[in-house]
């Protein structure tokens, strides 16, 4: 029953596979060195030859070319794959073609992934390095992929959103951002002397600080609060600098009523005990 495998030439069949092997390790290593080469050829090109580009188009570009190149490598290496073992690559590609054709509306959200995503660069709505929110989601675009886009969350977390996703995008890298500062005084405090004491802390902070574009200017009376008088800071800064101006200019304003005793009220605790 088992005499068939008596017949089997097992050192021609070891040699073989130990041929594969070899022609598989050598196929890999070839790809992964035509890869590095690839992509350095591509991020010096774009060294190069980036005049009438910003440095976050530029590396959007470059980014999307690499991909591009690996897609296009890895198919090669699938057609020489499918040759060493005797199968014929035409025959296969007519397959996929009727395959895919059966498979078309599944692949829907694919083709939809890859043609938004062509958009998002063709329209040069996002940017890498970008400050963006998208699919419900803020972050810095960390790459824009031919089926998904990478955004890095301030929390350290990495999303991949399939593009198809991306229906709507609010860029906050575009033009100056705005930073807001609100800070409460005392009721008892005058409103107009703090408001003086604190233009001039910004004002002072406005000729140290090179992130500062316009402001900061004390815009009055925000809202009244339950222990305080909140009042409002506001000015316009280099883009992604907002939120360390802010924290800047509320350290200055810390400082400057402290210097005037001026109160910032805080929340109170009384303990009340019972005798008996």
């Amino acid at each position: 029953m088992f005499g068939w495998i008596e017949n089997i030439d097992w050192t021609g069949l070891l040699v073989d596979i130990g041929i594969i092997a070899i022609k598989l390790v050598a196929i890999l290593i070839i790809y992964l060195i035509a890869k590095s080469i690839g992509k350095r050829a591509i991020e010096k090109a774009f060294s190069r030859n980036n005049k009438g580009m910003t440095q976050a188009r530029s590396k959007t570009l470059q980014l999307i070319s690499v991909n591009i190149f690996t897609y296009f490598l890895m198919f090669i290496v699938i057609g020489i794959v499918f040759d060493l073992f005797g199968l014929d690559i035409k025959t296969l590609i007519a397959g996929a073609g009727i395959i895919g054709l059966a498979i078309g509306f599944g692949a829907q959200g694919l083709v939809s992934d890859v043609v938004t995503g062509f958009f998002l660069l063709l329209e040069q709505q996002i940017d890498v390095e970008d400050y963006v929110t998208v699919a419900g989601k803020d972050g810095i675009i960390e790459e824009i992929g031919l089926r998904t886009t990478k955004l890095r969350g301030f929390d350290g977390t990495l999303h991949y959103i399939p593009n198809r996703e991306i229906s709507s995008v609010s860029n906050h890298s575009r033009g100056n951002m705005q930073a807001l500062v609100d800070i409460g005084i005392s009721y008892d405090d005058n409103i107009d002397t703090a408001m003086r004491v604190l233009q001039v802390a910004c004002d002072r902070l406005a000729s140290e600080d090179e992130d500062i574009m316009e402001g900061p200017d004390v815009v009055g009376v925000q809202a009244f609060g339950s222990s305080d008088v909140v009042i409002r800071v506001v000015c316009k800064t280099k883009n992604m600098q907002q939120f360390a101006v802010e924290r800047r200019i509320r350290k200055a304003l810390k400082e400057a009523l402290d210097q005037h005793g001026i109160e910032i009220p805080y929340p109170h605790q009384v303990n009340i005990t019972k005798s008996n």
